[in-house]
């Protein structure tokens, strides 16, 4: 058995719980997404006795910069799934239950899962493919948006483009000065 520390992550705010090896609930701490706060979360940790695992909801997302602090600080951390809906909507749903029953699941041992480190070169390629693609369907956008504008175009402007591939059209395009007066 163990103390686990369980953290509920949002964009802004997170909610942790302690609860010690026998599921007494110790505490509750709030803490913003920020670097201080993260110290300051690790420190009310630290103040409760000795951390053996945090365990944190959504490391791959709100609580990624959380449980990469937490790690290069040398503390365990176990990636907790959302609590059951159905318990949420019996009891009420509040970011302190949800991170009690976080820190309820590592003690269970039914929360086991260690997250990726999210840092390193497989990270970095990561984040290089997610700008990526989000350059090209932003492309895509501005393409089908110049192509709904030539729909209504003056007639001598929209015949002139007709039938243009993409690139040859956005070449042209960009070559157009309206005139003004």
């Amino acid at each position: 058995m163990r103390d686990s520390r369980c953290v509920d992550t949002h964009k802004h705010l997170h909610v942790a719980v302690a609860i010690d090896h026998n599921g007494a609930r110790l505490t509750e701490h709030s803490a913003s997404a920020d670097t201080a706060s993260y110290a300051q979360l690790e420190t009310w940790a630290n103040s409760l006795g000795a951390v053996q695992v945090f365990g944190i909801e959504g490391t791959g997302s709100y609580g990624v910069g959380l449980a990469c602090f937490l790690r290069r600080q040398g503390h365990r951390i176990i990636e907790v799934n959302r609590g059951d809906r159905r318990s949420r909507r019996q009891n009420g749903k509040s970011d302190t239950l949800d991170a009690e029953a976080a820190a309820r699941s590592i003690l269970s041992g039914s929360a086991t899962s260690v997250p990726k480190n999210a840092d390193g070169l497989s990270e970095m390629i990561r984040q290089v493919k997610v700008a990526r693609d989000t350059a090209r369907k932003a492309r895509s956008t501005a393409i089908i948006a110049l192509k709904a504008v030539i729909v209504n175009a003056p007639a001598k402007l929209r015949e002139s483009l007709k039938g243009l591939g993409d690139k040859v059209l956005l070449e042209r395009c960009a070559g157009v000065c309206p005139r003004i007066g």
